[in-house]
């Protein structure tokens, strides 16, 4: 169970978001401006904070700001109306862990949930890592730039993460169970062979011996 703050002034938006935090056993707590959120923010209480960008008093871009400012590394989910390439490196730029424009689906914000929490992992204001390195593999959790080698790789939102979670595991077998759970957050279909299809993805980019398939079991990561 987490403690999660919910900065968002859309009270309809924020009500769905509490409600299916709750859901899931969390404990959310909703503000509905920018100096409230960074008040709460700031008290140490939190694991994860859910922040809008269009706030009343202090924006989004402010709070994050501030936030970073006073040392605070606690995990922060822009969640925003604007899409914008520009904003999302503002927000990135800003310390953000993660960026969801709406509308969105409660299951993908889910999914991130779940992936900021686990990474940070020590508790409110917990540590995140900014860059994985494994072998010649370099993946910016900030900027979102994925290297081979020194090399950029295009990845996909969802390549991305799948080559996070492995890089979060080096040489450990991951089951498809845990993959969908970690990437996609929402069962699928016991027969879908999405995470196949996405470890062959990945596996082209980051080179055939990247990935090894378990028979019958799963994934591991051995870096090239």
């Amino acid at each position: 169970m987490a403690q999660i703050l919910i900065v968002e002034d859309e009270a309809r938006i924020a009500s769905f978001v509490a409600k299916g935090l709750k859901a899931e056993g969390h404990q959310p707590t909703v503000v509905g401006d920018g100096q409230a959120g960074l008040d709460e923010a700031l008290s140490g209480r939190y694991d994860l904070m859910v922040l809008d960008i269009g706030l009343p008093g202090l924006d989004g871009f402010e709070v994050l700001d501030l936030l970073r400012a006073q040392g605070s590394r606690m995990p922060v989910i822009v969640l925003t109306a604007r899409d914008s390439v520009g904003d999302t490196v503002s927000a990135l730029d800003g310390g953000a862990d993660d960026y969801m424009a709406k509308p969105f689906r409660f299951a993908e914000l889910l999914a991130r949930v779940r992936l900021r929490l686990r990474q940070a992992g020590d508790g409110p204001g917990g540590a995140f890592e900014d860059t994985l390195s494994v072998g010649g593999v370099r993946l910016d959790r900030r900027t979102r730039v994925a290297q081979v080698d020194g090399r950029d790789l295009e990845l996909s939102a969802r390549e991305f993460a799948l080559a996070e979670i492995f890089m979060l595991n080096p040489g450990q077998v991951l089951t498809r169970e845990q993959l969908l759970d970690h990437v996609w957050g929402y069962d699928f279909d016991p027969g879908s062979n999405v995470v196949d299809v996405y470890v062959g993805y990945l596996r082209r980019k980051l080179g055939g011996n990247a990935i090894t398939t378990v028979r019958g079991v799963g994934y591991r990561f051995t870096a090239p």
